[in-house]
């Protein structure tokens, strides 16, 4: 299944939020799960982005639905990247 990054800076909604809910993060994530895309790894981060989840999804559609779902709730930005495996880069490159 295709690997996507998403980089993530809350609004000031969303730290409001999560500075009195914490445990939305994990609710986020099982929200995620029911559109089709799993979590494999999700680290919060200093700099100009809050977050950095590594993502599961089974194609750019379905990605680009979830990116637009949670970017409409204006609680976060959302970057997403597809990524590409190291092996099969280097494999695609010869």
């Amino acid at each position: 299944m295709p690997t996507y990054i998403l980089l993530s800076s809350l609004t000031d909604e969303g730290a409001e939020t999560l500075k009195y809910k914490p445990e939305r993060l994990t609710e986020v994530n099982d929200e995620l799960k029911a559109l089709g895309v799993e979590v494999k790894q999700q680290y919060a981060v200093l700099g100009p982005y809050d977050f950095v989840n590594i993502v599961e999804a089974p194609d750019n559609e379905t990605i680009a639905r979830v990116s637009i779902e949670l970017a409409s709730r204006g609680s976060v930005r959302i970057l997403t990247l597809p990524a590409i495996d190291i092996a099969a880069f280097v494999k695609s490159l010869t």
